[in-house]
C-alpha cells in the first residue's frame, strides 16, 4: 500500500507511527461484533499512517483482516465501498501532500498502483463472500432440517392424538352398547325373578352381551398389541361389518326394543374403514335407544350406492329433549355440531353426549356426514352417509 503513500518513505516510525499500528491491530479485538466500525477504523488509520510517510508494517495486514471479516460479516456493497475509501483516501492524500504527479508518468504510475492495491484486495472480498454464502447455505440447511423436525414432532403429536382418540372410540363402541345390553338384562331379571323362567332367559342374555364384549374387547386389544394369530396370540374377534348388522338386532331384541332390518345387509365387500363406521353408527344409535330414548321399536336401514353407504336408524323413542335438541322440532344435530351439541343431544337421560359425538366423527373418518334428530312422523332419526372411494382408489386400498 505504500505506493499510494508519499514517494518518501525514509521517515522512521516514531512514536506517532507505534501508536497508530498499535490502535489498528487493537480495534480488531472487536471486528466480529463490530465488523463496519472496525473497517472503518482500520480505513483511517491506515490512510494517516501512510501519508505521514511511515514505512509499511502490520497496518496494512490490518486492513486486509478487517476487510474480509467485513466482506463475511456484511454485504457486498460494504467492502467494495471500503476498497473504493481507501484508494480515494490515498489518492487525496497524496495530492494534498504534492505528491500525485504532475507528469503524464507519474500519473499513470498513480493509477496503476490504485489499480493493483484494487485487485490485491478484490480476492480478499470475494474469499470473504464466499465464506459468508457458504455459511448462510448451511444456516439454511439447518433451519430447514430443525423446521423439519419440529413437523415430525408435532406430526407426531398429531397422531398420537387422533390414535388416542380412535382407541377411546373403539373401547366405548365396543363396551357401551353391550354393557347397556347387560344393565336392561339384569334389571329385567330382578324383575322376574318370581318368574324362573323369564329369570333365565334374562341371565341368558346376559351371559351371551358379556361373551360379546369380551370377545370385541379381545379383538381390540389384540389389535393395539398388533398380535399375529399365527404367531400364537390369542384368536382375534371377527371385525364388526354391516353384514353382522342382523346379530347386533338380535342382543337389541334381547334388552326390550323390537329391532328390525328394513331391507337385506349389503351383499357388497365394502371398505374396511366405511363397513365399520356404519356398523358402529347403527350400534350406537340402537344403545341410545335402548338407554337413554325410551323406545319400543327401531328399523334399520341400509342402502348401498356406487357411490355411498346410507345409514338409517328411526326409532319410535322421546328423542333429544326440547332443550337440548339442536334444531328444535323438527331440526337435526349435523355430524358438524354433533359434537358441540352433543351434551345435549343424548336423548333425555344424562348422557355423557359421547353417543351423538362418536358417531359425527364415525362418519367424519371416512369423509361422510350424519345428521341426528326428530324423525318425521315422530320418534328420532339418525342418517348417516358415508361416501365410497372411486373403484381405482378401492384397489390401491386394498394393495396398501
Amino acid at each position: 500500500m505504500s505506493e499510494l503513500s508519499v514517494r518518501s518513505s525514509d521517515r522512521p516510525m516514531w512514536p506517532a507511527g507505534g501508536l497508530l499500528i498499535t490502535a489498528c491491530c487493537l480495534v480488531l479485538v472487536v471486528r466480529r461484533r463490530h465488523p463496519v466500525i472496525t473497517l472503518w477504523a482500520t480505513i483511517i488509520t491506515a490512510v494517516v499512517y501512510y501519508s505521514m510517510g511511515f514505512p509499511d508494517g502490520p497496518i496494512g495486514l490490518a486492513f486486509v483482516i478487517a476487510l474480509y471479516t467485513a466482506a463475511v460479516e456484511c454485504r457486498l456493497f460494504v467492502s467494495l465501498a471500503a476498497t473504493a475509501a481507501i484508494n480515494a483516501g490515498f489518492v487525496l492524500m497524496n495530492l494534498w501532500r504534492g505528491t500525485g504527479g504532475n507528469t503524464t508518468a507519474e500519473q499513470l504510475a498513480g493509477a496503476e498502483s490504485v489499480a493493483g492495491v484494487t485487485f490485491f484486495l478484490l480476492p480478499v472480498i470475494a474469499l470473504g463472500q464466499y465464506v459468508r454464502n457458504r455459511r448462510q447455505h448451511i444456516a439454511a440447511i439447518e433451519e430447514r432440517a430443525a423446521e423439519a423436525e419440529r413437523t415430525r414432532e408435532q406430526e407426531a403429536l398429531r397422531r398420537a392424538a387422533e390414535e388416542r382418540l380412535r382407541i377411546a372410540r373403539e373401547l366405548h363402541d365396543v363396551l357401551a352398547h353391550q354393557i347397556s345390553l347387560i344393565n336392561v338384562q339384569a334389571g329385567a331379571a330382578l324383575h322376574r325373578r318370581d318368574d324362573p323362567e323369564r329369570a333365565y332367559a334374562s341371565l341368558e342374555a346376559i351371559k351371551r352381551a358379556s361373551k360379546d364384549t369380551l370377545r370385541e374387547l379381545r379383538g381390540v386389544l389384540g389389535v393395539l398389541r398388533q398380535v399375529d394369530e399365527q404367531d400364537g396370540g390369542p384368536p382375534v374377534a371377527p371385525a364388526p361389518s354391516l353384514s353382522r348388522v342382523g346379530e347386533l338386532l338380535e342382543q337389541t331384541s334381547a334388552a326390550g326394543l323390537k329391532a328390525t332390518l328394513s331391507g337385506p345387509p349389503p351383499a357388497v365387500d365394502l371398505p374396511a374403514p366405511v363397513d365399520l363406521a356404519g356398523y358402529r353408527i347403527v350400534q350406537e344409535a340402537l344403545t341410545n335407544a335402548v338407554r337413554h330414548a325410551a323406545a319400543s321399536t327401531a328399523t334399520v336401514q341400509i342402502r348401498c350406492t356406487t357411490e355411498a353407504v346410507i345409514v338409517q336408524i328411526d326409532d319410535d323413542g322421546v328423542g333429544p329433549t326440547p332443550a337440548g335438541s339442536a334444531g328444535g322440532p323438527g331440526g337435526s344435530v349435523e355430524s358438524g355440531g354433533a359434537a358441540d351439541a352433543a351434551e345435549q343431544g343424548e336423548a333425555g337421560g344424562g348422557g355423557s353426549g359421547n353417543g351423538l359425538r362418536g358417531m359425527a366423527e364415525r362418519a367424519a373418518s371416512v369423509g361422510g356426514e350424519m345428521t341426528a334428530g326428530p324423525g318425521p312422523g315422530g320418534g328420532f332419526r339418525v342418517w348417516a352417509r358415508l361416501p365410497l372411494p372411486h373403484p381405482g382408489e378401492r384397489t390401491e386400498e386394498i394393495g396398501q
